[in-house]
């Protein structure tokens, strides 16, 4: 019933209408009257950001804004993954021979995820990772590693709610939000880059459209709360022993090594 009446809810609120409501709000100078009470309802760290609070025109500027200079340090193992965002490691584990996941007791499906069972089968039975942006984390999206770009591109018309509530109740939301994908190799191994739109607004900016990506550095953003997915192939990839799930991680903190 509970999940009955959230979908009926969320369908009924995520349309071109409210979506581009919320758009033009976050982007004209009223909104830039709330800077302030959002920095503090979230307590963000405002010595990190590039720019003083009172220079942002709106609030869609303040959401994508940027950081100082090496505020983070990138690990510089070459083979290690990093973080790519700075969010919380919501959960890591094992696709099924059948490229499927199962997140918080729900399936889901790689092929549907990236639209198509050819791409999917890489990943059977390789390794799965999700972490999740709220509101108050930084939203740049950086490299997770020195690599090649084999394959990009978007799937998707709509985006849900991909918090705690959408992951329990949603419709899937991993694999059919609005998404856009980056197939990166590196050593001759392949990881998928799964940027998940978040609610109301297909929210995923690639600006770093260049062939081949070095660890750390910018290459897109979100414009709202969101979540990025990693996929590795079998017995390519080993987690830091010393996480836990869930676990908070910033950009550049080692997860784990490409092996």
């Amino acid at each position: 019933m509970k999940q009955k009446l959230y979908r009926t809810l969320i369908e009924l609120t995520n349309g071109p209408f409210t979506a581009n409501l919320i758009k033009k709000f976050t982007h004209s100078k009223l909104s830039r009257r709330l800077i302030k009470s959002y920095a503090t309802f979230y307590r963000i760290n405002l010595d990190e950001m590039l720019d003083d609070i009172n220079s942002y025109e709106n609030l869609h500027t303040f959401f994508t804004r940027k950081l100082k200079e090496n505020i983070r340090v990138i690990d510089q193992n070459e083979d290690s993954i990093v973080s790519p965002v700075d969010g919380v490691l919501e959960d890591i584990g094992k696709i099924d021979g059948n490229s499927v996941i199962y997140v918080k007791n729900k399936t889901y499906s790689i092929s549907e995820m990236l639209g198509s069972s050819d791409r999917a089968r890489k990943y059977a039975e390789g390794t799965y990772m999700i972490l999740y942006l709220s509101p108050a984390h930084y939203h740049r999206i950086h490299s997770p590693i020195n690599a090649k770009i084999m394959n990009r591109y978007s799937l998707g018309s709509k985006s849900y709610p991909v918090n705690r509530l959408g992951i329990k109740y949603g419709d899937s939301t991993l694999s059919k939000n609005f998404r856009t994908i980056t197939e990166l190799e590196h050593d001759w191994k392949s990881i998928a880059m799964v940027k998940v739109g978040a609610m109301f607004i297909n929210s995923v900016e690639i600006i770093n459209h260049d062939l081949e990506w070095k660890k750390g550095e910018e290459v897109a953003y979100f414009s709202f709360g969101s979540t990025v997915v990693l996929l590795f192939e079998k017995n390519s990839f080993q987690l830091n022993e010393d996480f836990s799930v869930p676990s908070e991680v910033r950009v550049g903190q080692a997860l784990g090594k490409i092996i």
